[in-house]
C-alpha cells in the first residue's frame, strides 16, 4: 500500500520523528510497519486530519523536547493527544481502546507523507467500541490520487 520506499532503521520497524519545528524528537516502534494505517471519524480526528499508525506497546521513546510537549484529552478524557506546544504539530497519542497503546501521525516520521497512501481506511470513532460494546468497524475508505502520476 506504501507508494515509495521508506527507510527502516532496523528489523523491528523502529523509526525516528518529530514536530515540525523540530523541538520534539522522538523513536517508535510501530506495531505492523505502515501496514495498517488508518484515520478516525470521532469530532477531534475529523478537524486534525492525521493518518496514524499503530505503535506496539511500550514502543515510543521521547529523544528530545518532552517538556514541551503538551497533550489535549476530551469527551471520556482516557485518549491523550500531544502536540508540540510550539509549532502546534500533533505527534503522538495515548489510545483510547487501550491507554497502554500509543499510536503516531505518519506525517511526523521520517521519509513519510499521508499522501503516500493511495487508500486509508476511516474508523468509526463516533461510535467507538467503547462507548457501543461493539467491535470496531469501518466508517469508509479514504482515497487519494496524486495528480502528477497522470
Amino acid at each position: 500500500m506504501l507508494r515509495r520506499s521508506v527507510s527502516i532503521i532496523n528489523s523491528k520497524n523502529s523509526r525516528t520523528g518529530g514536530c515540525h519545528c523540530g523541538a520534539v524528537r522522538f523513536e517508535v516502534t510501530l506495531s505492523d510497519d505502515l501496514k495498517s494505517v488508518r484515520r478516525c471519524n470521532c469530532s477531534y480526528c475529523r478537524m486534525r486530519g492525521s493518518v496514524i499508525a499503530a505503535v506496539a506497546p511500550g514502543g515510543i521513546k521521547i529523544l528530545r523536547g518532552g517538556d514541551i510537549l503538551t497533550s489535549y484529552r476530551f469527551n471520556t478524557r482516557k485518549a491523550q493527544h500531544f502536540f508540540c506546544s510550539r509549532c502546534g504539530i500533533h505527534t503522538h497519542h495515548q489510545r483510547r481502546s487501550d491507554p497502554n497503546r500509543h499510536a503516531v501521525n505518519v506525517a511526523c516520521l521520517e521519509g513519510v507523507s499521508p499522501f503516500d497512501f493511495p487508500e486509508v481506511p476511516v474508523m468509526n470513532g463516533i461510535n467507538h467500541p467503547n462507548d457501543t460494546g461493539k467491535p470496531a468497524h469501518l466508517a469508509g475508505i479514504l482515497r487519494f490520487e496524486s495528480m502528477s502520476a497522470r
